[in-house]
Parts: C-alpha cells; sequence; structure tokens
C-alpha cells in the first residue's frame, strides 16, 4: 500500500525570492510549510545567477576602474595594476553562497520544510517532489503558492551553449575577459553585464532593435543614458536587428541589419539578453485547468488567486515586471491573504533600478505616459552637477526628475539617473505609498552634505523654487 501524502498547511513550489519570502511570511503566521526547490541551494535565479552576483561583479569592476582611471584625480598614484579574474569570480562565488545558506539559516530558524527535488503539481493540491536520486514524496497542502520563475528568452538561431551564446548564467562565469563581447539586448541584463566586462578590458557592442536602449523608460533618462555609457566606451547599436549568427571555433560571426543594410560581426562570446518568459516548471496548466495568458504567464486577481481553489501564484511566472523584490511583495500578499488577512497587492509604487554607473532608478510613470493619459503635469529636474557631495566624489552625471500633477501636486513619477540612486529611490517611493506631492518632499530637511539634497531640489524645482540652479 502506497504511503499516505504527507500534509502540509502551504505548499510553495519553487525557492527563489517569490518563493522563499511566501515560505516564511506564512511560517510566521503560524501555517506548517514546505517549500519545494529543485535546485542545489535556495534563492532561484536572484540570488544564484541574477542579481546578486551580477552586482558582486559589478562592485569589482567599478573598484578596478576607478583605480585604473580615476585615482590620479583625487591625488592617488597606482602602478603595476592587474585584473585577477579567478580571485573576483571566486569572490562572486562566495557572495552567493552567503546569501544562499542566510536562506537555509531561515528556513530553519522559520521551521519550514526544505523539500528538495523536483515538484510536479497534481489536481488537489497534491505535489510529488522527485529527489536527485528518483526518490519520490508526496505532499497534499491546503495551500499552494506556485513561484516557478522566469527563464531567459532563447533565439532560435543562438541556442545558448553557456560556452559561446550566453545568458545571464553564462555571462556570470566567463573564464577570461572578452576580446569582444556582443551583447543583444539593450535592456537591464545586457547594460549591467556589458558594463562588467568593458570596465575589464572587453571590447563590447550592443544591439538593440529598439530606436534607444531600454525602450519604455523615461525619454530623458534614455537620452542621459545613451550620452553616458557611449562616453565611457559601450558601442550602442540601437534600431538594429540580428538576422543570423555562427559559431567557427572560439569565434562568433553575428550577422546585423541595420535599414536594410547588413554586416558581419566577429566576437568571442555573444552575451543574448532579449528578455525573460514565464515558467511553469512542474506546473501542467492544460491539464490542471489553470487559467494562464497568451505569453504563459499565470491570471491572479490582486490577492494572488488561481482560477483553481486554494492555488496562488507569484513571482515572474505571473508575469508583469519582473523584479525580485516585487515578488517578494507578492508573496507576502499571497502568504496573508490564505491567513484570512485584509490585504491586496496593488503596483503603484514599485521601484526598478539599472545597476550600472551611474545608477538608473525610477518609480511611477515615464513622462510619455503621463502625457499619454492627458493629464496635466509639471516637471522639476535637478543636476548631479550642482550637488555638493556629487562634487565631492566626481560622480556628478545626472540628474533627478519629478513629475507631479498640475493641480494636486500628487507625484505621478520620479526618475533618477546618478551616484547611488538604488538607495535615493527608497525615500520616493514612501512618498509614492502615501500619495505624497513634491511638497511633501520639498520642505522635509535632508541632510547636508548628502546626495539625496538632489532629490529635495528636484521636489522644489517642481513648484519652481530650487535654490541651487
Amino acid at each position: 500500500m502506497a504511503d499516505s501524502p504527507i500534509a502540509a498547511d502551504v505548499l510553495v513550489l519553487g525557492g527563489g525570492p517569490g518563493g522563499y519570502v511566501a515560505a516564511i511570511r506564512a511560517a510566521q503566521l503560524g501555517f506548517n510549510t514546505v517549500c519545494v526547490e529543485m535546485d542545489k541551494t535556495l534563492g532561484g535565479t536572484c540570488v544564484n545567477v541574477g542579481c546578486i552576483p551580477s552586482k558582486a561583479l559589478l562592485n569589482s569592476s567599478e573598484h578596478y576602474e576607478f583605480m585604473t582611471q580615476h585615482a590620479a584625480e583625487h591625488g592617488i598614484g597606482v602602478d603595476g595594476i592587474r585584473i585577477d579574474l579567478a580571485t573576483m569570480l571566486k569572490r562572486k562565488d562566495a557572495v552567493v553562497s552567503q546569501n544562499t545558506k542566510g536562506i537555509e539559516f531561515l528556513f530553519r530558524k522559520n521551521k519550514i520544510t526544505w523539500a528538495k527535488g523536483r515538484g510536479t503539481l497534481q489536481k488537489d493540491n497534491v505535489v510529488e517532489v522527485t529527489a536527485a536520486d528518483g526518490a519520490v514524496t508526496t505532499y497534499k497542502a491546503k495551500d499552494v503558492i506556485i513561484a516557478t520563475g522566469s527563464v531567459p528568452v532563447e533565439l532560435p538561431f543562438l541556442p545558448f551553449d553557456e560556452e559561446r551564446v550566453l545568458s545571464n548564467v553564462g555571462a556570470l562565469r566567463i573564464p577570461e575577459v572578452p576580446r569582444h563581447l556582443i551583447v543583444v539586448g539593450g535592456g537591464v541584463i545586457g547594460l549591467e553585464l556589458g558594463s562588467v566586462w568593458r570596465r575589464l578590458g572587453a571590447k563590447v557592442t550592443i544591439i538593440e532593435f529598439m530606436p534607444t536602449i531600454m525602450p519604455g523608460m523615461d525619454e530623458d533618462v534614455i537620452k542621459e543614458a545613451d550620452k553616458i555609457f557611449r562616453k565611457q566606451g559601450l558601442a550602442i547599436r540601437t534600431g538594429s536587428r540580428v538576422t543570423g549568427a555562427r559559431r567557427d571555433g572560439d569565434a562568433m560571426f553575428v550577422d546585423v541589419e541595420k535599414d536594410g543594410a547588413t554586416e558581419t560581426l566577429e566576437a568571442d562570446y555573444v552575451l543574448v539578453s532579449v528578455g525573460r518568459k514565464s515558467s511553469l516548471s512542474g506546473v501542467d496548466a492544460t491539464a490542471l485547468g489553470l487559467n494562464v495568458g497568451k505569453r504563459g504567464e499565470v491570471i491572479v486577481d490582486n490577492q494572488l488567486r488561481t482560477n483553481l481553489p486554494n492555488v496562488y501564484a507569484i513571482g515572474d511566472c505571473i508575469g508583469g515586471k519582473l523584479l525580485a523584490h516585487k515578488a517578494e511583495e507578492e508573496g507576502v500578499i499571497a502568504a496573508e491573504v490564505i491567513a484570512g488577512q485584509k490585504v491586496h497587492m496593488h503596483y503603484h509604487s514599485i521601484p526598478s533600478v539599472v545597476y550600472t554607473w551611474p545608477e538608473i532608478a525610477s518609480v511611477g510613470l515615464a513622462e510619455h505616459e503621463v502625457k499619454a493619459a492627458g493629464r496635466e503635469y509639471k516637471v522639476g529636474k535637478f543636476p548631479f552637477s550642482a550637488n555638493g557631495r556629487a562634487r565631492t566624489s566626481g560622480d556628478t552625471s545626472g540628474f533627478v526628475k519629478f513629475i507631479a500633477d498640475a493641480k494636486t501636486d500628487e507625484l505621478l513619477g520620479a526618475h533618477l539617473i546618478g551616484p547611488n540612486v538604488s538607495e535615493m529611490i527608497a525615500e520616493v517611493v514612501l512618498a509614492f505609498e502615501y500619495r505624497g506631492s513634491s511638497e511633501d518632499i520639498g520642505i522635509t530637511v535632508h541632510a547636508h552634505p548628502t546626495l539625496s539634497e538632489a532629490t529635495k531640489e528636484a521636489a522644489l524645482a517642481v513648484l519652481g523654487r530650487a535654490i541651487h540652479i
């Protein structure tokens, strides 16, 4: 006679940022919680091959670029600078390990069962978990949270081999500084990882099909970023389409078309970063009767409920902005809805960040979106070149831009490009949460000298009363 399924209150399918946070919140709420994850470590794409390792390499490459290009400006003479790429990659792996082990500790602390293996969701909230050795464990949950994440989009003529044709995974472990790295896609991942290898000495060519890099962002930010990145040395080709590619030994030949003209570029590595798509590993939507959208994303309501009884979905698998912090918040909301709390998910004030240098951060609507809505608005901008703290560090590129309702002064959008704006955006997000106005930020005292004074000044600029410009 087969063993009876192991009972669980909440079972989370996937241990990425959304999944592990959902599991922790469910456990905090008193539920017997199981989290299924087939990888050897918890944390999903973000912690293992995304957000965390890329930031580690970005940080290391920023240090190198400072030493080679900017130290002399500070009166620091440095000779014999060299790159020890193996040590740099080893440090990146150590940072990842610290984070994954930290999640394991939190699971133990909260008494969460990590079901190690590939989970398969069946009807009536039964989940079979197949371990690496083939052993199968079956769970029966009162509530299931699907958190199966996303995978990189692959081009038919450029399949990933993670040797010469790379996804984000392979781009984080190139064993040598490329001679020439071609990046297909001028979005966040391409620009961040392209920046890493450019700083370390590679020639980097960004090929973007759309008329601009970072399509959809505020146009002022795009223009500023494009100017800065080109000056830094990124070769950016917009309005260009990759039509074919082939590998010959260690060389890659990529065919690029623009305005009807075609040329072939040679490189030793190609990073394909044309987006990500929802993954439903272990979830047969058709067999289960699970409603999904045209792009394969799970359809949910504002409480993350699917059309299946007691089944929720969060994170990249439901589409929208594919951001770790969005997934985390959805995980919290799903767990609290299961607990009977009167909460729901809203997306008004979720920030986005690009970790290039200068950094880019935004929340709310871009100016073209406000204009398209027909809403009257005001804009205030303040450049970092007029900020005292930015001058002391020599990081004076970029600006802070606010968009506010012309009548009520409610903040509609904020777009920052400059030093450390990934940290500065939190203040603005808080204001958005309370439907704050530019005046709310403008009359708030900011410490001097700080970069955040640029935020205050931009808010005052909306009102026509900035002090330092």
